[in-house]
């Protein structure tokens, strides 16, 4: 064993030792990229959502120096017809880009890890003579010339060095130039039987191009058939909900909602593991240094940001064109540039085939209005806390006080809308109500009783609040929309779920601009 040529397998026996959620079906993926032309693999996804742990398997699964049948003999992997084929029966190459990141800096970087993966490959192949001026890739080149196996490299945190650099730094232009000697060049495909690299960021773009064009990536936008990978099914989660007493519906709110690839349904794994190992769910990014990074992009402000952020924290969807990003953090010149950091950082949830963004839990939306906090948005700020005094204002029943509150949502958000129907009013109304989001699920055009109700607030369980029922009139009485709720018997349905109601008429008047409530309480 070496500190880079086969590490063994304690990374993933810890894990082992452990909760473990099998993912051991990613294997089966790699092995048919093995010696193929498929065989270099980039796979990022956002922080929390298992990239190392995923390295620490591959390596256990193919490192020729440990035996890791005991690992994987109750795991899918072990069902599969290739399983022997590639357990224990390669040399690996383990890296960890951030741990050079930390040590060394500038120029050194490159440098510093070449010579140290020289050195210790070097003593693993003593029969191997190499000469003056050598790089690791001419090593790698020897060693497999001299009638050993090619290699696996695995890399961890591929992008650390990017994400660290400005465009154009030295150390930024070595490291990519570095890249492309060892996984781009014409020996490449003799070197190597397979390369997996992972990391938060797709391969940087120069122009149109990537910079490692022959890699296969799979990334947050576009993770192909790897999306079921990158975080919990329902079905886990539900399977560990069951085994520690949890509440599931709490955690799908706190922490689902992620849509990968075709992959409708993702929990974040860290935050599920943290919960259930806690016993209760609250949220764990603070304690990754999650919002502080977020601030600072969405501090940019480019045109129609505000607003749409604004949106998606009321519930709504944005459109996003990620394809112009330059994969490159430091590189961010337009609002789709924006939403595509986000989403690669896993704060937006990506439709790719509505071309849509949106916030995919309550977790994210509670980090999404810290990061607000610490920028320049004192509009929004404002905006959130006026939220919270409007469901003070609805609970306790202050009808002029919420007419106000509406009237004053209309007029700031009339560069979102065009205010002139019952569906504009009830966006303006999600929008106005996105602090009830904390204790209540919010549901638009919900079937009770004998119609529709515009909107639902179910309380959240654990949860004593009252439900609120509101229907919205436009150029009608806001009495005559707590008439419609009693006769179509919204609250039929409604009752099961709350031991109290409140049912609220709200009105805007085309003419007069005015908006009218009335607010009643039914036991």
């Amino acid at each position: 064993m070496g500190v880079y040529i086969n590490t063994g397998n304690a990374g993933f026996q810890s894990s082992r030792n452990d909760e473990y959620v099998d993912k051991s079906g990613l294997i089966a993926l790699v092995n048919k990229t093995l010696f193929t032309r498929s065989r270099f693999s980039c796979v990022t996804r956002c922080r929390r959502f298992g990239k190392s742990m995923a390295a620490e398997m591959l390596c256990a699964y193919y490192d020729q120096s440990c035996d890791s049948r005991p690992l994987f003999a109750d795991l899918q992997i072990a069902r599969d017809p290739q399983f022997e084929a590639h357990l224990n029966k390669h040399p690996v190459i383990y890296l960890d880009i951030s741990d050079f990141v930390t040590r060394y800096k500038g120029e050194q970087i490159v440098a510093r890890m070449d010579a140290e993966l020289r050195a210790d490959i070097g003593k693993a192949y003593p029969d191997v003579a190499p000469e003056e001026g050598d790089d690791l890739m001419a090593l790698l080149i020897r060693i497999v010339d001299s009638g050993h196996q090619p290699f696996i490299f695995i890399i961890d945190e591929w992008d650390a060095v990017c994400r660290e650099n400005e465009p154009g730094a030295q150390a930024m232009d070595r490291y990519v130039d570095w890249l492309r000697r060892m996984f781009k060049g014409g020996q490449s495909q003799r070197v190597f039987a397979g390369v997996y690299m992972t990391g938060i960021l797709p391969i940087k773009k120069y122009k149109t191009e990537s910079a490692l064009n022959n890699f296969q990536e799979y990334s947050m936008v576009s993770p192909r058939k790897m999306a079921g990978y990158f975080g919990f099914r329902k079905e886990e989660v539900r399977a560990l909900a069951e085994k520690y007493g949890m509440d599931f519906d709490e955690l799908v709110k706190w922490y689902d909602g992620y849509q990968i690839g075709d992959e409708q349904s993702i929990f974040n794994p860290n935050s599920v593991m943290q919960a259930v190992s806690s016993g209760y769910c609250r949220s764990f990014w603070a304690s990754t240094g999650a919002y502080d990074a977020v601030s600072h992009y969405i501090k940019l402000d480019y045109e129609g940001l505000r607003d749409d952020i604004i949106r998606m924290l009321a519930g709504g969807r944005c459109p996003v064109d990620p394809t112009g990003f330059q994969n490159d953090m430091t590189v961010v010149r337009s609002k789709d540039d924006v939403m595509t950091v986000l989403i690669h950082l896993g704060y937006l949830s990506y439709d790719w085939k509505e071309s849509e963004c949106y916030i995919p839990n309550r977790e994210v939306a509670g980090e999404m209005v810290n990061a607000i906090k610490l920028s320049n948005w004192n509009y929004v700020a404002e905006a959130i806390e006026q939220s919270r005094l409007l469901l003070k204002a609805t609970l306790t029943g202050d009808e002029e006080a919420v007419a106000r509150g509406i009237a004053a949502a209309h007029d700031e958000h009339t560069s979102i809308l065009s205010y002139n129907d019952e569906n504009s009013l009830a966006c303006v109304l999600s929008i106005a109500y996105y602090y009830a989001g904390n204790d209540y699920i919010i549901h638009r055009e919900l079937a009770t009783g004998k119609g529709f109700a515009d909107l639902v607030f179910l309380p959240r369980k654990n949860v004593s609040t009252p439900a609120i029922i509101v229907e919205l009139k436009y150029n009608h009485g806001a009495g005559e929309a707590i008439a419609q709720i009693r006769q179509r018997e919204y609250f039929a349905k409604v009752a099961q779920h709350a031991s109290g109601l409140v049912l609220v008429g709200i009105s805007y008047d085309r003419e007069t601009k005015q908006h009218e409530c009335r607010i009643e309480k039914s036991k």
